[in-house]
């Protein structure tokens, strides 16, 4: 014997698709959301660069030097300047 239309699946049925429609939905949400933040590129805040906090002058000199790029004699006369205009 057959309920109702011939539908079979009762309540039961029901509640499945109500959570399926909630899943695709949710799915379709994240899609966009994700496809924003991939098409909108890399975000900086002001003041932080990948999440570090942003580095001081005598810290960018001091990286500088350790690099190799410019030597002690260079280093010591642009910190020595840094610490005069602070």
């Amino acid at each position: 014997m057959m309920y109702g239309d011939g539908w079979m699946w009762g309540w039961g049925g029901w509640a499945l698709m109500s959570i399926m429609m909630v899943l695709v939905w949710a799915l379709v949400i994240a899609g966009i959301v994700l496809a924003i933040r991939f098409l909108g590129g890399p975000r900086q805040s002001a003041g932080r660069s990948h999440g570090y906090p942003k580095s001081s002058a005598e810290d960018l000199l001091a990286e500088r030097f350790a690099r190799g790029e410019i030597d002690e004699d260079e280093y010591r006369r642009r910190a020595a300047l840094l610490r005069e205009h602070r």
